[in-house]
């Protein structure tokens, strides 16, 4: 065989249609597009328009937000850890990560990152390394001797170190921390309690 006589498949390319060629065609006169009206020409607007009255997606509320930079993360729950161990698919002598979930089967695929959930129980030591744990499964951990490294802390803490060597390579002082938690919320019942003063 040559490179000009390499060729798909019978049928596994199907031309385009061309349409306006004549009722010998077998597309002729309105090209498939049947009789008049809206549908059959460019431009169509049916699902969407109203007849100039306030469409439905417009009249219904919005609320919420869509982050688009999210991170899709692979939840595991202590009891599918537990049932791995006991059926002898998770070794808990090694360091247990996201491929190691996946090779034993608790999860399809690392996305991601893997989160780790508080729900069931865990009787052995494990020595987890996860993207991010709740803080209920880090107490389960910790309680049963293990460990768990938090891949997001790390993360977290890179990300400032650039922002800070950013900054002072152009001069800027770094922003004050704002306290985290409650101290951080001031109702609006204290301000306006605090205005009277």
């Amino acid at each position: 065989m040559k490179l000009n006589e390499i060729r798909d498949n019978e049928g596994a390319h199907k031309k385009r249609m061309r349409v306006g060629r004549g009722p010998g065609s077998g597309k002729g006169k309105t090209a498939g597009r049947g009789v008049k009206g809206q549908k059959s020409r460019s431009g169509v607007a049916i699902g969407g328009f109203e007849g100039g009255q306030m469409p439905l997606y417009m009249r219904m509320p919005k609320r919420g937000f869509n982050n688009p930079n999210a991170l899709k993360l692979a939840e595991v729950n202590l009891w599918r850890l537990q049932d791995a161990i006991d059926g002898g698919k998770l070794d808990i002598k090694s360091e247990i990560n996201g491929e190691a979930l996946v090779a034993a089967g608790v999860i399809r695929r690392v996305k991601d990152g893997v989160r780790l959930l508080g729900t069931g129980e865990i009787k052995g030591k494990l020595n987890l390394v996860v993207w991010s744990a709740t803080s209920g499964a880090l107490k389960a951990i910790e309680a049963a001797g293990g460990s768990v490294v938090q891949q997001r802390i790390e993360a977290e803490a890179k990300a400032a170190a650039r922002v800070e060597k950013r900054n002072a390579a152009k001069g800027k002082a770094p922003a004050p921390k704002a306290p985290r938690g409650d101290a951080n919320k001031v109702s609006a019942r204290t301000t306006r309690t605090a205005a009277k003063k």
